[in-house]
C-alpha cells in the first residue's frame, strides 16, 4: 500500500474530505427541519426519497466494504497495483452512514406528517425492487469465487444510477406545481458544494501519487461528484 509523499497534500486531502462530509451531511438537514416546522411533507416527492435510500445504502455498502475489508483491499491492489492507495477515506464511510440514517429520518417524517394524498408510485417501488433483486443475484454469483471487489463495484454502479435518476421525480413535481414550496433548495446547494470538495480531494491524492488510478478505481465517486 502506498504512502503519502507530501505532508501538506496529505493534510489538504483530509481537510477536503471532511469539508465534503460536512457539506453533504448538512445538506440533509434543511429538508428535515422544513418538514418538522410545517409538520408536512407536501411538496417533497416521496419517490425521490425512496430512490435515495437505495442510493445511500448502496454507497455505504461500497465504502464500508472497501475501507474495512482487508480481503477486498487485497483484490483492489491485485487489480490496480500494490503501490496504489484505496480510493475510499474515513469521511466517505462517515458520510454514507450518516446519510442512510438521515434518509430514514425523512421517511419516518413521511409516515407521521401530512402527505397531501401522496403515495409511493408503483414505478418507484418496482425500480427499487428490481435493483435489489439484481444485487442479490450478483451476491450469489460472486460467492463461489469470493469476487467481492466485483460485487461492491456493482453497488457502486447502483449508487451512480440512483444519483442520476433520483432527482427526476422531484424535478417533475416542482414543474407540475410551478413551485418549490416544501422542498429545500438549501440542501441542493450544499450537495453541489460537497461534490466540488469531493472531486478536489481525489485530485489532491492523484497529484501526490503521480497517478490517476484512484479515479479509474472509483468511477462511482468521480461520477457522484460530477452529478
Amino acid at each position: 500500500m502506498a504512502s503519502w509523499h507530501s505532508i501538506p497534500l496529505q493534510v489538504l486531502y483530509q481537510v477536503l474530505g471532511w469539508l465534503t462530509f460536512i457539506s453533504w451531511a448538512i445538506s440533509c438537514y434543511p429538508q428535515i427541519i422544513l418538514n418538522f416546522r410545517w409538520k408536512s411533507v407536501v411538496g417533497l416527492n416521496l419517490d425521490y426519497k425512496l430512490l435515495n435510500l437505495t442510493k445511500q445504502t448502496s454507497y455505504l455498502i461500497y465504502n464500508a466494504s472497501l475501507y474495512f475489508s482487508t480481503a477486498i483491499q487485497k483484490q483492489y491492489f491485485e487489480k490496480y497495483g500494490f503501490g496504489q492507495m484505496i480510493p475510499v477515506a474515513a469521511n466517505d464511510v462517515a458520510f454514507s452512514a450518516h446519510n442512510v440514517i438521515m434518509t430514514l429520518v425523512v421517511l419516518f417524517q413521511v409516515a407521521i406528517y401530512e402527505r397531501g394524498g401522496q403515495k409511493f408510485s408503483k414505478s418507484a417501488i418496482a425500480t427499487v425492487s428490481v435493483i435489489w433483486l439484481i444485487a442479490t443475484v450478483c451476491f450469489f454469483v460472486a460467492l463461489p469465487d469470493h469476487s467481492w471487489l466485483w460485487l461492491i463495484s456493482i453497488f457502486n454502479s447502483i449508487q451512480v444510477c440512483m444519483t442520476m435518476i433520483k432527482y427526476m421525480p422531484q424535478t417533475l413535481t416542482n414543474f407540475l406545481r410551478k413551485s418549490t414550496d416544501g422542498f429545500s433548495i438549501g440542501g441542493v446547494l450544499l450537495d453541489f458544494s460537497g461534490g466540488v470538495f469531493n472531486y478536489s480531494q481525489m485530485a489532491v491524492q492523484s497529484i501526490d501519487q503521480g497517478s490517476w488510478v484512484n479515479f479509474s478505481g472509483n468511477v462511482g465517486k468521480v461520477l457522484l461528484s460530477l452529478v
